[in-house]
This record gives structure tokens, C-alpha cells and sequence, in this order.
């Protein structure tokens, strides 16, 4: 008997920002398999799969694996699924393993993104909408960032990495950023800065950048 793959996202980190419909998923789901952090905002998990970056290909591996044999698994992923998550992964190891399509099931979460517009009131069907994650030919932000519209970015790697490619591609030095860091944690930071005061600046990998 086939099993089901449901990749629920998880929102930005807090709990606070957890669906109904994602808690219920995971109560009832023999597997849940996700980063350490991620497993844990779940207060009712029968059989944890955690798993650290190194690791995330085998451990979606044994998800699928685990599904074959006729179990129900739960896949947590950062955010939404189709917004730099796992989604496209899973779709393709599941489709290596012949494992039916129709028994996947994606439950939508609130990307740090949407959280980020929000925060600074921007409606973000109207912006630039990138993610560099995992990549690194950042050189298609240059395409859109003078297009006159908001650009919302995940950086590629650090954010003042990211502020200096562009200040090295002739980005006014004087343009307005915001970065917004650890959304949805206690220690939440948004700093409105230009592009050269974010270059000087450290932050962690967590961040969400925006560019008016």
C-alpha cells in the first residue's frame, strides 16, 4: 500500500505563525521529518526525522522511502514549500522513485517574505519578489532593481555580500534598505539603512532584504 507525502510549511520560525491545518497534519502523520528547530514547534510528533543541512537530501530520501512503504510523512519546510523550500526536491526523488504524484499534498505556509512586506506595509504582488538561495549568480537582481518597483530578496549569502555586489555594479551608494532579520523571533531586528551603511553591517543568514 502507498503511503502520502504532505511538505507542510512551517512560516518563518515562531509558532505563532504555524497553520492549523500544519499542526493537524503532523499529529496525524506516522513520520515528521524537518530540521530540529522546525520538528520542534510541533507539540505532538509521533516518529521525528531530524535532520541538519548536510543531511537534508538523504533524510528527503528516507521520507520517500518511508511513504512507499505505505506510511503517512510529514515534510517540514521554512516558509512556504514553493518559495525557496523543498518542494521542487521532493517532487523530483519522488519521481525517481515512482512514487505517485497524486499522493503528495502541499500545505502552504507564511514565507518570511510575506512577513517582511507586511512589517514594512508593502503590497508585495506589486515588487520584485527574488530568492538567491543556494545560488550564485546573483547578477539577475541587476535586471529588476531600477524597474521602478520595490525588489524583496533572500540573499545569497551574507547580506553586506549581497549590498557590496551591488554597490560594486554602480547601485547608488544612498539607497534606501531594509533588512529584516530573525522575523518572528524575540530578537526580531528591522534596520533601515543606505545600501553602504548595510555593506559595513553584520547580520545573520536569516534575513530578508528590501531595496526602494
Amino acid at each position: 500500500m502507498t503511503g502520502k507525502i504532505y511538505i507542510i510549511g512551517i512560516g518563518p520560525g515562531s509558532s505563532e505563525y504555524l497553520t492549523k491545518i500544519a499542526i493537524d497534519t503532523v499529529k496525524k502523520s506516522d513520520y515528521t521529518v524537518g530540521s530540529t528547530r522546525a520538528i520542534a514547534l510541533f507539540d505532538d510528533v509521533k516518529n521525528k526525522v531530524p535532520f541538519n543541512v548536510k543531511e537534508l537530501l538523504n533524510k528527503l530520501e528516507e521520507a520517500v522511502e518511508l511513504a512507499i512503504k505505505g506510511y503517512v510523512v510529514s515534510i517540514l519546510s521554512t516558509g512556504d514549500p514553493g518559495f525557496s523550500g523543498v518542494l521542487n526536491t521532493v517532487l523530483r526523488i519522488s519521481l525517481d522513485k515512482n512514487f505517485p504524484k497524486k499522493n503528495i499534498e502541499v500545505i502552504p505556509g507564511i514565507s518570511s517574505l510575506q512577513l517582511a512586506a507586511a512589517k514594512n506595509k508593502i503590497q508585495w504582488d506589486n515588487a520584485n519578489v527574488m530568492t538567491f538561495h543556494g545560488r550564485e549568480n546573483i547578477e539577475d537582481i541587476l535586471k529588476v532593481i531600477n524597474n521602478g518597483k520595490t525588489t524583496i530578496a533572500l540573499p545569497s549569502r551574507k547580506v553586506k555580500d549581497m549590498a557590496q555586489f551591488l554597490l560594486d555594479n554602480n547601485v547608488d551608494e544612498s539607497r534606501k534598505v531594509v533588512v529584516c532579520e530573525r522575523l518572528s523571533y524575540p530578537d526580531e531586528r528591522i534596520v533601515e539603512a543606505t545600501l553602504k551603511d548595510i555593506a559595513n553591517s553584520e547580520f545573520t543568514y536569516m534575513c530578508i532584504m528590501i531595496l526602494y
